[in-house]
């Protein structure tokens, strides 16, 4: 899909308004803070603003276009718990059952007390993880990048979710270690969603990848949607890049030319593998307000993505106020004034979050900037 197909008149949105984002971006481009953007704002199904400004690979003096590939990271975890709630819409499992009915080697997981890997102290869990609890980020299981804790430290230490070993591989590794807290009891950004990859796997008989494909890309139209770069899509995928550590510019992350994106993966991230363009995240984002129909392709029920979009938070609270960590990522504004539903942010009280918006309105994002 590109902005020549389907740009649409600006209808009852502002033109003059919808100019100060082009405006903005490019003080982030022309300072270098940013390589380049697009943006698209859609409204009542019409694309009001589309806009493509600065390069996709600034080595190679190359402009960002309409069908630019990007890595989307963590924007691959709403994709991935669809992929789940249409095995529950099935009959496959239910929220409430425990992670360890399809993962049998959980059935023992333990939490941290004190100690490092491998001498760690564990203490029983309080109850056994459920899916809901997966799909929340309510499980107990942690990423290594998090530099917070004793058993994150041991991920980085096990190069768990390093992208060298297979699913089923990260899933035992996973069973000997301890979790950071006892499932439900706190809220905390983790592996979990990979562990959601896992279990459609475990559920449809597929391999994700396939599965997604079958059951969202392909009747989604997301042509451009995958675990990888194909090479006769190679020259569309962006450079990444990331400020500088020395804090002027920025630096090449992942190099287009060179870049693991054009491999088949053996390791499939549920929770941050997918890489996708601008036009085929817009086609699963229409969807999803469309109650999970597009252009007569019923990808999930109505209610069922009504429920995914309710905070299912312990107790109805804030991110902010169950985070486990302290750090500044998790205390910010946004996280104030949201909670989590089931693979999605949900805006609970915008004032609490010092952002502009509605209650009940949903989202995640990329760590590269998607």
């Amino acid at each position: 899909m590109t902005a020549a197909l389907i740009r649409a008149g600006t209808g009852t949105m502002s033109e003059r308004n919808l100019a100060y984002l082009d405006e903005h971006f490019e003080r982030y481009i022309s300072s270098g803070t940013l390589a380049g953007t697009i943006t698209v704002v859609l409204h009542r199904d019409q694309i009001t603003h589309w806009s493509v400004q600065g390069l996709r690979d600034r080595e190679r003096d190359k402009p960002l276009e309409d069908d630019t590939i990007f890595r989307i990271y963590s924007m691959t975890k709403p994709i991935v718990s669809v992929a789940l709630m249409q095995l529950y819409e099935r009959g496959l499992f239910q929220l409430d059952d425990p992670v360890h009915k399809y993962i049998p080697s959980w059935e023992k997981l333990r939490v941290y007390q004190s100690g490092t890997y491998p001498d760690f102290q564990t203490v029983p869990c309080e109850r056994p993880m459920t899916v809901r609890d997966l799909l929340s980020h309510q499980s107990g299981l942690t990423y290594g990048f998090m530099m917070q804790s004793n058993v994150d430290a041991a991920y980085r230490q096990l190069k768990i979710g390093g992208g060298g070993a297979t699913l089923q591989e990260m899933v035992d590794a996973l069973a000997e270690l301890p979790l950071e807290f006892s499932p439900g009891t706190a809220w905390g950004y983790s592996h979990g969603t990979d562990i959601v990859g896992y279990l459609v796997e475990v559920l449809s008989g597929q391999r994700l990848d396939a599965y997604l494909q079958e059951h969202i890309f392909g009747p989604l139209g997301m042509s451009d949607t995958g675990f990888w770069v194909k090479p006769d899509q190679a020259d569309r995928l962006a450079t990444n890049y990331a400020a500088s550590a020395s804090g002027r510019g920025l630096d090449v992350v992942d190099d287009a030319a060179t870049s693991t994106y054009l491999k088949d993966p053996i390791y499939l991230s549920g929770g941050g593998g997918l890489v996708s363009t601008a036009g085929d995240y817009l086609r699963f984002s229409r969807m999803l307000l469309g109650n999970g129909n597009l252009d007569g392709a019923r990808i999930i029920g109505r209610k069922t993505l009504q429920l995914m979009t309710m905070n299912h938070v312990t107790g109805g609270k804030s991110v902010a106020a169950a985070a486990i960590r302290t750090g500044p990522m998790w205390r910010e504004p946004s996280h104030q004034g949201s909670g989590f539903g089931l693979g999605f942010a949900v805006v609970l009280n915008p004032a609490n979050g010092q952002l502009p918006g509605s209650p009940g309105a949903f989202s995640w994002s990329g760590a590269a900037g998607t």
